[in-house]
């Protein structure tokens, strides 16, 4: 074949004089860098290769990295990873060799995705989000995706939404909205860890996450410097009461000191809100995590410390006691799973109080039918969402759409292994979903979620992390009453 029969068989010459025209047009001072662009941008984008590995998460545990490649760049994504897996949530598959980092390897879920993800997604459109996870359910054929692993298909999921908004040459967030059918677009209220204990801190105290929310902030940005600054005088407080070794923090980044209460964690973060000068500006949240140490019908509030374990039973009544108290003396707005993930009971006559946001967590697991139930039955009146116990992107705009439609807060969270991933900042932007929890305002893995919010930018376009700006008048939605409605400021 000639040169002339090749430039006649592929429209060749047409399209190069169009882009010498285009270029001629901009009056580029660089018509070559020009026209390869005007030209890469002529060809549609399509997947031309998937590559994973195994890496390891914010606790030195396995988990999965996808390289997602289009003829548009390369673009990464990792799974989260939660220290407990649920029976309601999706597969996480893990290797179960004791002789490879203690049976927790995710190398066959990176071999499915090599092997078999890989070989059905090549030459699909990276734009086609729903097409893309449909292929991978079917050709995981289980409804929890034990066969090629929930953090297999999220980590290509993620990866493609990110190319797919590179090929529409929008940030991440927006062409999240424009997936969802969201128009409205806002920042979020961002839950700060600042105590950790339960079972991911060493103290002695048995609920999970002491959190504040910057309530009174009218910007992200102002948001952010709250939450910074009443973490460091907290540091302070706490040193000041017990030594610099209560400054040690836990898995998402709280400080854990050996406390037993509660209550005395929250005088803590009393003290410091009370510094900053913030004062109503600022509210507590609290994540129970109650499952962890509810004993049959009975809730051991002493369960971390041996001589006592067994000595400080609660009934379910006796805990909804305490949480009155808690939000009338510590105004709390917020309270993440305060009962046992199957007491739907006391979880329902709680919520029906209206003293706060009730959040479920281990209720729901983001599994759909847990969550309509929870409508149905008016159990709670707010969503944690975590898309690892989903599996995929698509599945994710399903479950907050029925959280949404029934008028509930929905949370946007990390999970205690992390990565450097801040997909679900921008997720938490384009769904338009009000608050995020992504851990404490420190340690790489935490505040990467929040600076993607505050600088704001979307997340990288392709590997050469280009970023583009958010528009300056997007507003930070506000928690303005204690049921934790929400409005645009």
């Amino acid at each position: 074949m000639s040169v002339q029969e090749y430039l006649e068989k592929h429209l060749l010459s047409r399209k190069i004089e169009d882009a010498v025209n285009a270029a001629v047009r901009a009056k580029t001072p660089d018509p070559v860098l020009f026209i390869s662009n005007h030209m890469k941008k002529a060809v549609p984008s399509v997947i031309t290769k998937i590559h994973a590995r195994q890496i390891l998460d914010s606790r030195g545990i396995p988990t999965v990295e996808v390289d997602l490649q289009t003829n548009k760049g390369t673009f990464r994504a990792s799974a989260p990873s939660g220290d407990v897996t649920g029976m309601y949530e999706a597969v996480e598959l893990r290797d179960g060799d004791k002789g490879m980092y203690l049976g927790n390897s995710v190398m066959r879920a990176v071999k499915n995705i090599n092997e078999k993800i890989s070989e059905a997604l090549v030459g699909m459109d990276p734009t086609l989000q729903s097409q893309i996870d449909q292929a991978m359910i079917d050709l995981d054929k289980t409804e929890k995706k034990g066969e090629l692993g929930a953090n297999a298909i999220l980590a290509v999921s993620i990866a493609a939404c990110k190319a797919g908004a590179a090929e529409r040459e929008i940030p991440l967030y927006k062409h999240i909205a424009e997936l969802f059918g969201n128009t409205s677009l806002t920042l979020p209220v961002p839950a700060f860890t600042v105590i950790s204990g339960g079972k991911h801190a060493g103290n002695n105290l048995a609920i999970q996450d002491i959190m504040i929310l910057p309530i009174g902030a009218n910007r992200f940005d102002e948001a952010l410097q709250m939450g910074s600054e009443t973490y460091s005088h907290l540091k302070a407080v706490i040193t000041e009461k017990y030594g610099i070794h209560g400054c040690n923090v836990g898995d998402a980044g709280g400080f854990t000191p050996n406390i037993s209460s509660v209550q005395e964690g929250l005088d803590l973060v009393k003290e410091a809100i009370a510094r900053t000068g913030y004062k109503d500006r600022i509210k507590i949240a609290i994540d129970v995590a109650a499952t962890d140490f509810c004993i049959g019908t009975k809730y051991d509030l002493d369960f971390k410390t041996p001589n006592k374990s067994g000595q400080n039973f609660k009934s379910g009544e006796d805990m909804i006691e305490m949480y009155k108290e808690l939000c009338a003396d510590y105004q709390v707005v917020s309270i993440e799973d305060p009962f046992d993930k199957e007491d739907w009971e006391h979880i329902k006559y709680f919520s029906s109080l209206a003293l706060c946001q009730v959040v479920g967590d281990g209720l729901l697991m983001s599994n759909p039918k847990r969550v309509e139930r929870a409508i149905r039955e008016s159990t709670c009146n707010a969503l944690l969402l975590k898309v690892n116990q989903i599996g995929t992107v698509t599945e994710v705009f399903e479950v907050v759409r029925l959280a949404k439609d029934a008028h509930w807060g929905v949370v946007a969270s990390h999970r205690s292994g992390e990565t450097e991933d801040s997909f679900v900042a921008d997720l938490a932007v384009g769904l338009g979903l009000g608050q995020i929890k992504a851990g404490a305002p420190c340690r790489g893995e935490r505040v990467a979620k929040y600076n993607q919010v505050h600088i704001p930018i979307s997340s990288p376009a392709t590997t050469t992390n280009t970023k583009r700006p958010l528009p300056p008048s997007l507003p930070l939605l506000a928690v303005f009453s204690c049921n934790v409605s929400f409005c645009v400021l």
